[in-house]
């Protein structure tokens, strides 16, 4: 399958912005066209020519076993296996994405994989949808055409912005451990301010990668915090506070790679260990105060 011609790290602002705020729940199909593993492979087949799919997940009781694609039932054709039951050939080692996973994550798997669908699961494990590439591109298609007014509001968190007398940006947000669901919001409310501030665009996509990584790194690795941004007078200032356990090797915490991020977080896609090292190379000034049992403290500083 050809890459989508979308990419988080190189796509246009206003498409960064869609896909590092919807959830890759809103893009999946569902209810999901499954089959289980005592179904045959010819009911499979049928299956996929009665939906017009190429590819069906297998499911037994609510959890995700394996896949068919339609490499497969040509296989089990053309060996006289397509009445063996799919769950002795299907692929078992199946890479899935979690329903509450920003939609950019999709997109990598797309460009990083040559999978043309990924199931979807829930938090409990449980297959809830399939997602295909024109399932992203349809709903950034959607997003784009809506109402500028409708995207802001659904983007929104409880953060209240205000313009004090010195007439620069204020915004401070509130971030909880592994609110994933909310993560990213931030991020997106400080472009939002930004432009309405008159900020250049490349600017911006500056600020908004370090404060997703910060955000994301409060998420993942902290007992919750609050990340906040000044901006005004040529100067953005990103600070992200966090009462978690505390960085031991700050060093190595720069080093592009190094995580401590738990198995559980991995599989849920994030955890690789490229957050400070994001935050501080599209960073005029960059500082970050920690140690073990007292927290950490992160400030970002970019100048225009």
């Amino acid at each position: 399958m050809a890459p989508l011609p979308i990419s988080p790290e190189t796509g246009p602002q206003a498409v960064l912005e869609i896909l590092y705020s919807l959830k890759v729940r809103d893009a999946m199909s569902s209810p999901v066209i499954s089959a289980s593993p005592e179904d045959s492979m010819r009911e499979v087949q049928y299956l996929m020519k009665d939906n017009g799919i190429t590819g069906v997940p297998i499911v037994e009781n609510g959890r995700l076993s394996g896949l068919v694609s339609m490499g497969l039932v040509i296989e089990a054709l053309d060996a006289g296996r397509i009445e063996e039951k799919a769950g002795e050939l299907m692929t078992r080692s199946v890479i899935s994405l979690e329903d509450d996973m920003p939609l950019a994550f999709a997109t990598t798997y797309f460009n990083r994989y040559t999978y043309g669908r990924f199931p979807v699961l829930n938090r409990d494990g449980q297959v809830v949808g399939v997602i295909v590439a024109s399932d992203i591109i349809r709903s950034l298609l959607v997003a784009m055409n809506q109402e500028v007014e409708r995207l802001e509001a659904r983007l929104s968190a409880a953060a209240a912005a205000e313009r004090p007398a010195d007439g620069k940006v204020h915004l401070l947000f509130h971030v909880a451990r592994f609110d994933f669901e909310s993560a990213g919001k931030a991020s997106a409310e400080f472009k939002k301010a930004l432009k309405e501030l008159g900020v250049e665009a490349g600017t911006v996509r500056r600020a908004a990668v370090a404060a997703y990584e910060l955000e994301l790194n409060e998420v993942i690795h902290s007992e919750g915090g609050t990340i906040g941004m000044v901006a005004g007078e040529g100067r953005i200032e990103i600070s992200a506070e966090d009462r978690g356990p505390g960085i031991p090797d700050i060093e190595a915490a720069m080093t592009e790679g190094f995580s401590t991020a738990n198995e559980w977080i991995r599989s849920l896609g994030f955890g690789a260990g490229m957050g400070l090292p994001n935050a501080k190379r599209v960073s005029d000034e960059f500082s970050v105060d920690s140690g073990p049992g007292r927290g950490t403290k992160v400030r970002v500083v970019i100048k225009y």
